[in-house]
């Protein structure tokens, strides 16, 4: 399928998509600090920069984009222009994430993430679903948790 629009257009409008302070973050920040968890943001001293930080908890939450990280899920789809860029940038991508939470883990941190499916589109979570599930793991000891969409 060949893109609806030219390719500076479509440069501009990618370059446009922020990396932080993404509505799916502030949705799981609200969400957090509406439960009483008190937390910093983007902690440039841990590995992968992560969106949300715990330190009471000694756990990190990252806010995963399905495109931008490959998820297996409604909300990504392989672009059709440009095809070996995209697939070794989003290799890239999910390489750095799996190091990041090594370096996180070796470090003692405890990691979450939360993907973008689990916040929007058909496969959504309930407000309530996503509540419980992040305080039943920070309030754990468990060590790694992923909240993805439901399965369609």
């Amino acid at each position: 399928m060949t893109d609806v629009v030219d390719p500076a257009t479509r440069s501009r409008m990618m370059s446009g998509i922020r990396g932080k302070n993404t509505s799916p973050e502030f949705a799981v920040r609200k969400m957090l600090h509406s439960l009483g968890f008190r937390y910093r943001l983007h902690v440039g001293a841990l590995p992968g920069r992560p969106d949300i930080v715990l330190p009471k908890y000694g756990a990190v939450v990252f806010v995963n984009g399905c495109f931008w990280h490959g998820h297996d899920c409604h909300l990504f789809r392989m672009p059709g222009s440009n095809v070996s860029f995209w697939r070794k940038k989003i290799r890239r991508n999910k390489a750095n994430d799996e190091l990041h939470v090594s370096q996180l883990r070796s470090l003692n941190w405890r990691v979450l993430s939360i993907w973008e499916c689990a916040l929007k589109g058909r496969t959504r979570r309930s407000s309530r679903y996503l509540e419980f599930a992040m305080t039943r793991w920070l309030k754990s000891h468990s060590r790694y948790r992923e909240i993805c969409g439901t399965s369609e």
